[in-house]
């Protein structure tokens, strides 16, 4: 196992749940600024992992991510798979305007050639972009793992909130996970940075709420939800999300925010160092597991379609009713 330089914390904390050591790695910078990786281990009919999520600057990342596939494909691995918590090209998924390229297929494209046989992620930002790549992809949900940070806290007059109805879906298998109901903002995006949330569809007068979002950036959509939210009658709210990338003002916008109680995110990406009191749950686990049962050639649905077995909700729950 490898890790690019991106988040070698998250790559460490894997082994450990492992219990194997993480391999070295050479990056370096020739004088013309071009990258070269060189992998310090046998991978010799090896099953490799290369841990990178794609996080600022995001380019250098990717291009170490290629360079390592590349090199272990040359050192004859048996089997490459990249390792990918948040994959930020996922954002790029659809032709929303005249003559725009789409990032989240050329990437995929890129990493295929490169010489990966599998990629293991997270949380993709839209599910279509699992049908970009031409090798098998596992996808992996840090519902189970977000859930479990309120389990035992009081959620009376609760309700869990989707910023937007693109992720109600997700929203609403988490809210199933801690039996509360689930609400949805109508968004309109303007800009990169700029939301418009014209109402909010779902009862949430009188209740505090738990934002649900797969990844936060500067934060600009959360702070705008919260004000429908406050004009709907919402007392206070817990911010959740996968990614938390808080890029630019985001930890400004949020840490004193007065409508906000707490911000709970995984460590897919590196959390940010001025943010004490930010909750950080780590998906290491799981991501242990996945690639255990890939090198064993074992079934990994059970960690990535809904939940792993852990936090599903016991059968002939009113769950399962309300499915039925």
């Amino acid at each position: 196992m490898f890790s690019g330089s991106a988040h070698p914390e998250l790559a460490e904390r894997i082994c450990g749940e492992l219990g194997v050591e993480l391999s070295q790695a050479r990056l370096s910078r020739f004088s013309n600024d071009c990258l070269q990786a060189q992998l310090l281990a046998n991978c010799r009919q090896r099953d490799v992992y290369i841990v990178q999520p794609l996080v600022p600057p995001t380019q250098d990342h990717l291009m170490e991510l290629l360079l390592m596939i590349d090199a272990a494909r040359g050192a004859s691995a048996q089997q490459i798979t990249a390792v990918i918590p948040h994959f930020a090209y996922a954002r790029s998924d659809k032709k929303d305007a005249s003559r725009i390229s789409l990032g989240g297929r050329l990437v995929a494209d890129l990493i295929a050639t490169a010489g990966a046989t599998r990629v293991l992620t997270m949380n993709l930002h839209a599910p279509q972009v699992h049908g970009f790549f031409s090798v098998p992809v596992d996808h992996l949900t840090a519902l189970g793992v977000l859930a479990d940070h309120f389990r035992g806290t009081d959620l009376a007059d609760t309700v869990v909130v989707s910023p937007d109805l693109g992720n109600a879906k997700d929203a609403t298998q988490f809210a199933r996970l801690l039996g509360l109901p689930v609400a949805a903002g109508s968004k309109r995006r303007l800009a990169d940075d700029r939301v418009v949330i014209d109402s909010i569809v779902g009862d949430v007068e009188g209740k505090r709420a738990i934002v649900l979002d797969d990844e936060i950036a500067t934060g600009g959509s959360i702070v705008e939800l919260l004000d429908r939210l406050k004009d709907f009658g919402v007392t206070e709210a817990a911010v959740a999300c996968t990614h938390g990338l808080f890029a630019g003002k985001a930890v400004e916008r949020l840490a004193g925010h007065p409508m906000i109680s707490q911000v709970v995110t995984t460590d897919t990406v590196p959390a940010p160092l001025d943010w004490p009191a930010l909750q950080v749950r780590s998906i290491a686990g799981l991501f242990a597991e996945a690639m255990t049962r890939i090198h064993h050639g074992e079934s990994v649905s059970i960690l990535f379609d809904g939940v792993d077995p852990t936090h599903a909700p016991p059968q002939g729950s009113l769950f399962d009713k309300v499915r039925g």
